[in-house]
């Protein structure tokens, strides 16, 4: 009896990291313990999850396990789109190609910019009194 191979990949975005499980089979997708539909209530967050699936062709051929922590849902959204990604590349490497051409692989560094001391936020002053 021949196991199922998983494909194993990490995804970051903002303060959100995803941890992912792929494997070959029937298309579904959970993520923290819920079907995707649940946890992800719009459409458009739907389609941002199956967007690597739908550029290489392989929608609805690998079950996806997903552990996402941090941040909000766009961030968590954007953490696992990239760890799908990059397991797909880890299943064949030929999917590469299409992959890297829909910026699918590249991590997006925009990160919220610290508060300085001294100042009510990152870049914001207190107001200016000239008397």
């Amino acid at each position: 009896m021949s196991e199922k191979a998983v494909y194993a990949a990490t995804g970051r975005r903002k303060t959100s990291v995803a941890r992912v499980w792929v494997e070959e089979g029937t298309g579904q997708i959970i993520i923290n313990h819920k079907i995707f539909e649940e946890y992800l209530g719009t459409i458009p967050l739907q389609n941002a999850v199956l967007q690597p699936f739908q550029e290489v062709g392989l929608v609805k051929k690998f079950d996806v396990k997903v552990v996402a922590k941090g941040g909000g849902i766009q961030g968590q959204v954007g953490a696992i789109r990239l760890a799908i990604s990059r397991a797909l590349t880890e299943f064949d490497p030929e999917l590469r190609g299409k992959l890297k051409s829909a910026s699918l692989l590249r991590r997006d560094p925009r990160m919220k910019e610290r508060k300085k001391y001294g100042r009510p936020g990152a870049r914001k002053r207190f107001q200016f009194s000239k008397r």
